[in-house]
């Protein structure tokens, strides 16, 4: 387990690495059409990682620079129960739809990854008030660190239900390996050119 730990973390380091020289010109490009509106390029949030520990997860802002605060009034409207997700997010700006859609937003997570508050795999970066509200079952994600991508995204992401959400990340980190990673990672850049069954948005 150790040695297969300290692959996944080189895979980690290497992918993360690649990750950021390659996403440059995207993010560069993408970060133009998100200033327009006149609010911040990125965007962090607190998430509950390994262990319970939390951190800050970055992302290109997709949304609304007010979208924290009309979440609270739209919690009632999530598709997913266990945790909020709307099809229809009316936070969501034009370009934000894009690169939500493309998964681009998720690039300066790969500086996650390489500080080691994410991995490459692994299960979706809960937040606190999802944690909370945990079943016990559910708290066995915390046993690993949260991934950009998962079994989960590529096994359907928002079309799957939060139940199943938990039944496939606790598959996942029961027969974690380097090659599994890597299936998974091949797996999620073909999703980067969705189609509706993706469950992208």
């Amino acid at each position: 387990m150790r040695v297969q730990n300290i692959l996944i973390r080189i895979l980690d380091v290497i992918g993360s690495l690649f990750g950021l020289l390659v996403s440059v010109i995207p993010v560069i490009l993408i970060a133009i059409q998100v200033k327009k509106d006149g609010g911040p390029i990125f965007f962090k949030q607190e998430r509950i990682g390994k262990c319970g520990e939390s951190f800050m997860m970055w992302k290109i802002r997709s949304m609304v620079t007010n979208a924290e605060e009309i979440r609270q009034e739209l919690l009632e409207q999530s598709d997913v129960d266990g945790m909020f997700k709307m099809k229809e997010d009316p936070r969501v700006t034009k370009i934000g739809k894009f690169i939500r859609r493309h998964s681009l937003d998720e690039l300066p997570q790969f500086w996650n990854v390489l500080k080691g508050d994410m991995s490459l795999v692994g299960p979706r970066p809960a937040l606190r008030e999802e944690v909370e509200k945990y079943p016990k079952r559910a708290m066995l994600r915390l046993n690993v660190k949260p991934g950009i991508t998962g079994l989960w995204q590529v096994s359907g992401r928002s079309n799957v239900d939060f139940d199943t959400m938990i039944d496939l990340d606790l598959k996942y980190i029961a027969n974690q390996s380097l090659w599994g990673d890597i299936v998974i990672l091949c797996k999620t850049v073909l999703l980067m050119f969705p189609s509706e069954k993706t469950g992208a948005y």
